[in-house]
Order: C-alpha cells, then structure tokens, then sequence
C-alpha cells in the first residue's frame, strides 16, 4: 500500500475508485465500503485510494472536544493495508480544509488531484462547508465533472448498526465482547514495553509495563482483562490490568501484563495487546496478601476461558 501524507503529494497514471472518511477502527461497516472499493479494481483499470483525515476534524472543529480514537494512526494503517487497498492519502485536517466549499472539494480535490472515475459512500455522508453538502449534491458533481457515485443505501449499513462511536462506548463500559463484534476484530493496544516498579515480581506474577505515546488512543475501563500477543511469532496469552495500582498507593494510570506462556525480555519491543475479556473492575486490597490471592483467582478463570477459545 502506497501512503501519502497530504493530498497535494498523491500521484497515479490510473484513474482510481475513491472512499472517504476518517474511518475510526476500521471496523464491519466501514469494511462494507472499503470491500466495494476493493472490488472495482480487481480487473487492475482503476487504483483503489482511502481519503481518511489527522487530527479527526472533531479535534479541530469542536472546541474541548477530548474524543478519543479507536486506532492510532500506524494502527489504522495496517488494518487498511490488511484489506487491500493500494492507495491511502493520510491528509492533515485544519480550519482552512474545513473552509473549502463542497464544490472546490470535488473540483481541486477528487477530480483534479485524485483523478477520480468512482466515488462509493454511506448515504448519510455530508461533505463540504459546514458539512452542508450531502448525496444528492454529489450526483450533481459526479454528472458534471463526469465521474459516478455509489451509494451505500441506509438497508446495509442499517443491517449492520454498528459506529465508532457505539464501540467507543462499549470499550469505555469494558464491555469487550460487543466492541471486538463491532470491530469484527479483537480491540487492541499497541505501545512499547518500559521499565515498571518490578512489584509484580516480588508476589510471582512479574508484569510488562506498556507505554503508548499517543494521548489520543482510547484506553478501555480500569480493571483486570484476559489479553493475547503475538511474540516471536508465537501466541502468548496473559492477564492486563489497566488502573492506578490503589493497594501499592500508586498515582499514575498504568498498563501492566502479566504473560501466562512467555517467559524472556520484552524491555523497548513494540507489541500490540489484543484484549479478549473483561473479568473484573479495579480493586484496592487491604494487603498484598489478599492481592496475590486475588490474581491467582483471575489467573484460573483466564485458564478457563482460553481453554474454551
């Protein structure tokens, strides 16, 4: 997949079949979309190309808006990249884009930079100023600068009933099940292994301390979950515990795994953690004692739930 970082920098001999978006979490209704682009260009006429947009314009747009997004952008990437699509334009999003009018959009945008022969969208897409445009305005453009539009009707994407933003609000609830259903895959945090306080060890459960530089990546709900890697190309599951660590009076919101098949060093790897379950909420014991006892109740019942993966 070739990436372009602004839509001034993208080039193709080949007229291309075009979504647009931003795609948070990449998840069973935007594939919907990016499955149909993808299959206009199997006879290899067109070059199928994703418009997505960074900073997400709520960030720009709404003031105090502290929206927290489902995929960083190297995750979004390769969630992208894993179906297919040869082209994606990553477009940096300010006020002054936000100013183009729907037609100069289309105009300087999709027809003269993108070359475009199709464009395929959800039917409640609004584009342009003020988001004033919508799908019958893009029939317009289409019949007047000669380039075709798809619509995605209401029936399938209603057939579906699946948004960023109700998968936002299950990972914030740590409801896990019906946000990896949404997704149409296993919701996931991807940071590099650091140096902790090593207390882990010293109760026999030692602990991968994961740090993610984006701010803007949406941390589930404290507590205790049943998790999976991929390490040396080997699948090691563990247990994660995201939370301020209250029986050690820690102050700082941590995210620690305990891997249940891994035994090595991870210190300044970049892994990815796919979270499977939610077992329990954040907890502050009155000892280690009854710490220890806890994880190695949590440690059975995460037994007991891979042996029935």
């Amino acid at each position: 997949m070739k990436i372009f970082h602004s839509i001034k920098d993208f080039s193709s001999p080949k007229k291309t079949i075009l979504t647009l978006g931003t795609f948070d979490g990449v998840h069973i209704g935007h594939k919907k979309i990016l499955e149909k682009v993808i299959q206009h260009t199997h006879d290899e006429t067109y070059e199928s190309l994703v418009l997505t947009f960074f900073p997400h314009p709520r960030m720009i747009l709404q003031e105090r808006s502290e929206i927290k997004l489902l995929n960083t952008i190297s995750e979004k990437i390769d969630l992208l990249e894993q179906l297919g699509i040869q082209n994606l334009v990553i477009h940096p999003f300010d006020e002054s884009f936000s100013r183009l009018t729907a037609e100069e959009f289309v105009k300087t945008v999709l027809v003269e930079q993108f070359k475009i022969h199709k464009i395929i969208i959800g039917y409640d897409h609004r584009f342009g100023r003020n988001r004033t445009a919508d799908i019958n305005n893009l029939i317009e453009f289409g019949e007047k600068y000669d380039f075709e539009v798809e619509q995605i009707s209401a029936q399938e994407i209603n057939d579906i009933s699946v948004s960023s933003t109700k998968i936002r609000n299950a990972i914030n609830e740590g409801n896990m099940f019906l946000a990896n259903k949404y997704l149409g895959y296993d919701y996931f945090l991807t940071g590099t292994i650091i140096k902790g306080k090593q207390l882990g060890r010293t109760i026999g459960f030692p602990t991968a301390n994961l740090k993610i530089e984006e701010d803007y990546k949406l941390i589930p709900l404290k507590g205790v979950y049943i998790v999976s890697s991929q390490i040396n190309n080997q699948k090691v599951f563990g247990m994660m515990n995201i939370g301020l660590n209250p029986t050690v009076g820690g102050e700082q919101l941590s995210i620690e795994i305990h891997f249940l098949n891994f035994d090595g060093d991870l210190y300044d790897q970049k892994i990815s953690i796919a979270i499977l379950k939610r077992i329990r909420g954040e907890e502050k014991f009155d000892s280690i004692t009854l710490l220890k006892e806890q994880i190695e109740k949590d440690k059975t019942q995460t037994l007991s739930y891979i042996e029935t993966l």
